[in-house]
């Protein structure tokens, strides 16, 4: 099933990388990659880093219905999921997180994918929020508008499940019981454990004040990573930089961004590039070549600093293969590492260290 699953994503990266490379000029692609000034790429990378410590901020604050952990706890474990992410098919850094905080502090990993999800839900409305301040500055082509669209129905109908799952009260333990009765008893208490175990990670979304508190640092935290995009616009050139400002550089993000949701290849490669494309290109008209190297900077500075620090990091966490593919089996199975060392209690000093940068 998963075989079917990898190959797919490929496909379709290949596809978005035949329509991003169509007809281009790899030669005017080669010059302008020259002709950058590489020297604005370290305060463009200062910029993600920050936002990427934040965003280690706003998981601590979704963790706390469950357990107590700073953001320099979770700031290993963070970039190493965004690593996996991008070596690993089919968004396996998500379940790599949850592994190893459940490793580290025994959280039910189901618990911790409830919060990742609630992390994705406040990424998504945030793009949306950024391409929506962008209308009242650039004009919208069709493919935009329905790229808007779409993704306000989704991200809407996923915040309205969620809240409702928070409720409790007769509606949900019949939704429960009718998805439970038809199976075995069996089968059907481990359902309801690991659904449980789910609801658990979703506490924030009773706490107004936490709440509010995500939705902050969601923002700010892609506002340093449309920063870095920003910063890598001036490195083009000053024509280049001329196109995109504040309101541009938001856009860019939020579609960008919004694009790598399609299944693809590790990394995301590909639907990147062409949602990069469809704003420079397609909205603000710039040639497409250079729209095309503006993406390749882009995705590069995403990709590899991150990747080889978590690889590093991922080393030194020690981690195990294994355990991954037992945890997509049984999302709450114990990790044998932690049972021999004994138990473990978040925030306490029998906690073992999290390594850190």
């Amino acid at each position: 099933m998963r075989n079917w699953r990898v190959w797919l994503g490929f496909i379709i990266s290949l596809a978005f990388l035949a329509f991003a490379f169509r007809g281009q000029d790899l030669g005017e692609i080669r010059d302008a990659l020259g002709q950058t000034d590489y020297r604005l790429l370290v305060p463009a990378l200062c910029l993600y880093f920050a936002g990427v410590w934040v965003r280690a901020i706003r998981w601590s604050i979704l963790l706390r219905p469950i357990t107590t952990l700073t953001a320099r706890q979770v700031f290993p474990v963070v970039i190493v999921g965004y690593t996996a992410n991008n070596v690993l098919p089919l968004r396996t850094g998500e379940v790599v997180r949850a592994y190893l905080l459940g490793r580290q502090t025994g959280v039910k990993k189901t618990s911790t994918l409830a919060t990742i999800a609630i992390e994705r839900l406040f990424d998504g409305l945030t793009m949306l929020s950024f391409m929506l301040a962008a209308t009242t500055v650039v004009s919208f082509t069709s493919q935009l508008r329905q790229l808007t669209l779409v993704a306000f129905i989704l991200f809407a109908g996923v915040l309205i499940g969620l809240f409702v799952l928070t409720l409790g009260g007769s509606f949900r333990d019949r939704l429960l019981q009718l998805v439970l009765g038809p199976l075995p008893t069996p089968l059907a208490d481990r359902v309801e454990r690991v659904a449980e175990s789910f609801l658990s990670g979703l506490g924030v979304l009773r706490r107004a004040s936490d709440l509010g508190l995500v939705a902050g640092t969601s923002v700010l935290a892609w506002l340093c990573e449309a920063g870095m995009y920003w910063v890598i616009a001036r490195a083009l050139g000053t024509d280049f930089a001329a196109v995109l400002g504040v309101a541009e550089t938001l856009l860019t993000t939020g579609v960008a961004n919004l694009a790598t949701l399609i299944p693809s290849s590790p990394g995301y490669v590909g639907p990147f590039e062409a949602g990069v494309l469809l704003v420079v290109n397609g909205a603000l008209g710039v040639q497409r070549e250079l729209a095309l190297t503006y993406a390749i900077l882009v995705h590069a500075a995403l990709f590899f600093p991150i990747t080889i620090i978590g690889l590093v990091l991922g080393s030194r966490f020690h981690l195990s293969l294994r355990g991954i593919q037992d945890l997509k089996a049984d999302p709450d199975v114990p990790d044998p590492a932690r049972e021999s060392s004994g138990p473990m209690t978040s925030g306490s000093a029998t906690t073992r260290p999290t390594p850190t940068p």
